[in-house]
């Protein structure tokens, strides 16, 4: 990944108002592989205290949106197309974090496999909480 096109994906991302709102930080942008943390707050949470499957949901829609837009060299957007997760346990963690990976990049249509994890106070410890398959497409 050039350096032009690294600074390109961190300009949108500290724009958008979205992830401000998540206090979302951007942790890894490799070509073809995006992750990002979003800390626990009371609003993306379920009563037991466990983070809501809208919340992990949204989490893996942006990840495997930038990690796409890490494939391509130039400058483009992408929108989803397909999106699949599946829980496979309750989400009870100090934060989430994603790791995307393009599975297949088109010159279109990109595949994209986004592993969510929630990581404990200290940070240490990871435990895989969802899994999912994503399609976005270039649109520009």
């Amino acid at each position: 990944m050039t350096s032009e096109k690294k600074q390109l994906i961190l300009d949108s991302f500290s724009r958008s108002e979205t992830l401000k709102f998540y206090k979302a930080e951007l942790l890894a942008v490799e070509t073809d592989y995006i992750s990002i943390k979003i800390p626990k707050m009371e609003m993306m949470t379920r009563k037991a205290g466990m983070f809501n499957g809208a919340m992990i949901a949204s989490l893996v829609d942006v990840s495997s949106g930038y990690a796409a837009v890490s494939h391509y060299e130039e400058d483009c957007y992408v929108v989803t197309v397909e999106l699949k997760v599946n829980y496979l346990r309750p989400a009870i963690g100090e934060a989430l974090v994603s790791k995307s990976y393009v599975v297949k990049g088109g010159g279109k249509i990109s595949v994209v496999r986004t592993e969510i994890y929630v990581v404990d106070e200290n940070g240490g410890n990871e435990s895989h909480v969802a899994t999912s398959l994503v399609t976005m497409m270039k649109i520009k």
